[in-house]
């Protein structure tokens, strides 16, 4: 029988469990996938791209940077926020402190969009780097950060962001588009790979909900906008 989009996906999170990388002391991976609500989140999961990939339709990709800690890197599903995710799988992780910002600007766009149903029967969400990574500071906390912080960090994580970039598109991408979630450093990044790699024919950046939303939150509405318009030439 041929698999679904959403048994490749499972898939996919079963190969993230298992990645294992040596990164520079100071930082460490947070992997949903093997951690301590790793069954609660492959509950999540399989409920989640049951009830939106169980087909073989070919999706985009829209791809973030990585996971934040109070994000994605807790509930295992890309910008996907403890309420919608219990409204969606009945499961509830009240449990994990979520952080709302960047995921309920995105709710926004994806409601004007057409709503999830749509939405998630064009697009595909993940990141460029599909684990989250937390760096401990001066004062002993762990701080999110991204894949290109500093060269020695992208060094180790190259290889994996290589692979995994791949394999998302083995997934059963429409490569003739990507978006890029992230207009700065996450664009740089992804432009300057795939003018070695060439995995996508074209790219369009986005600006970061989060940047939206601390630096510009009067302006949302023009960015919901913006971002309805360019997933439209999709």
């Amino acid at each position: 029988m041929k698999k679904t989009l959403e048994n490749k996906i499972l898939e996919f999170n079963t190969y993230l469990s298992r990645i294992r990388i040596e990164l520079p002391k100071e930082y460490k991976i947070i992997n949903p996938f093997n951690g301590s609500n790793k069954e609660k989140i492959n509950d999540i999961t399989k409920k989640f791209y049951h009830k939106f990939y169980n087909d073989n339709k070919k999706r985009i990709l829209i791809l973030g940077s990585s996971p934040a800690r109070r994000g994605t890197a807790a509930t295992g599903i890309p910008f996907e926020d403890n309420e919608h995710l219990y409204k969606t799988t009945g499961i509830s992780i009240d449990d994990f402190y979520i952080n709302k910002s960047s995921s309920n600007f995105l709710y926004e766009v994806i409601d004007k969009y057409g709503g999830s149903d749509r939405f998630y029967s064009i697009f595909y969400m993940n990141f460029i780097c599909p684990l989250g990574i937390v760096r401990t500071s001066d004062k002993g906390n762990e701080v999110n950060c991204n894949y290109y912080e500093n060269k020695e960090l992208l060094k180790a994580l190259y290889p994996f962001i290589v692979e995994s970039l791949k394999k998302q598109i083995e997934l059963g991408i429409d490569t003739s588009i990507v978006y890029c979630i992230g207009s700065g450093e996450n664009y740089k990044f992804l432009n300057d790979l795939n003018n070695k790699l060439h995995l996508f024919k074209k790219i369009i950046p986005l600006e970061h909900p989060r940047y939206i939303m601390q630096y510009n939150s009067n302006k949302k509405e023009e960015y919901i906008k913006k971002y309805i318009e360019l997933l439209k030439e999709e």
